[in-house]
């Protein structure tokens, strides 16, 4: 088919191709990515009628198939049968690189198994963009992707990256960003970071400043697009977390109004400050006390 074939005579599996695709615009599309996509039999797309329009506008009519998160279960063993038959099969997601946040991981690791070649074209990526744009420290990060929808989970989640000193890479749609960025805030303290939105796209936009700021912005503007969130790690310099009583206090009850006990939320927030846990919960007593005076 390609120059990727060539020296291979002897294979008579054919080869999987995780081709990357534009994540706005469309100047991004590679050379060779429009070329993989003009000479394989198949395209296995997420959204098929999205991929319709990209091969549209390159003049492409390749034959597509659907291959997404609620039908892999069943589509896969298809797809796998069709390249251990000899066929090669490209796979795209929506926007960007197959594979990262979506189910082209799943294809990819099938098809290994199955002994079959499987071959990236590089393109466009949003949290690498997001990253590189964000001017936080990129020697050093950590792609977290989406967040666990349910607080408890999500709560596991952040615990278990608050002392990592590697720059976090989250995603997050617009309707849950406020929500996602006062969890991470809670979790990590107020550290820098950078939100990207609707990027290479005529909206592209970016705001930079502290995790604080951030929620801030999110609460009274309501943005729209797809966002990357990028948080500095856990290092001395890169690490902003509250350290008075006061705003320990201010965590234990944005976290018991999320369901968290009243204990755990004290330990919590002793955590994330450097308090003892007697000096939150003297804080917090205080605050209660001072909150009954005034009722």
């Amino acid at each position: 088919m390609s120059d990727e074939r060539k020296g291979d005579g002897e294979r008579k599996f054919g080869t999987l191709y995780l081709c990357a695709t534009p994540i706005g615009n469309l100047e991004d599309m590679t050379y060779r990515a429009v070329r993989v996509l003009s000479e394989v039999p198949l395209i296995a797309a997420e959204d098929t009628r999205r991929t319709r329009q990209l091969l549209t506008h390159f003049g492409l009519s390749t034959r597509l198939t659907s291959y997404h998160e609620h039908n892999k279960g069943e589509k896969g063993p298809e797809l796998i049968e069709w390249l251990t038959s000899g066929n090669d099969l490209a796979c795209v997601s929506d926007a960007g690189l197959p594979g990262v946040a979506d189910p082209g991981a799943r294809l990819a690791a099938d098809a290994i198994a199955a002994g079959v070649r499987v071959v990236p074209i590089p393109g466009a990526n949003a949290a690498l963009s997001a990253l590189i744009a964000s001017g936080l420290d990129t020697t050093r990060f950590s792609f977290v992707g989406f967040l666990p929808r349910t607080k408890e989970k999500r709560r596991e989640r952040l615990s278990e990256l608050s002392g990592r000193e590697d720059t976090l890479i989250f995603y997050e749609a617009p309707h849950r960003l406020a929500e996602t960025l006062e969890a991470i805030f809670n979790a990590l303290g107020d550290r820098p970071a950078a939100i990207a939105r609707e990027l290479t796209k005529k909206f592209e936009e970016f705001r930079r400043g502290s995790l604080s700021e951030l929620l801030t912005w999110s609460r009274e503007a309501s943005p729209r697009g797809e966002f990357v969130l990028v948080v500095g790690g856990a290092t001395e310099k890169g690490e902003m977390i509250p350290t008075a009583p006061e705003d320990a206090v201010g965590i234990v009850h944005s976290l018991t109004a999320q369901g968290m006990a009243k204990k755990e939320a004290i330990r919590e927030a002793a955590k994330q400050t450097g308090l003892s846990r007697r000096d939150v919960y003297q804080a917090v007593l205080a605050a209660e006390e001072k909150q009954t005076q005034y009722l």
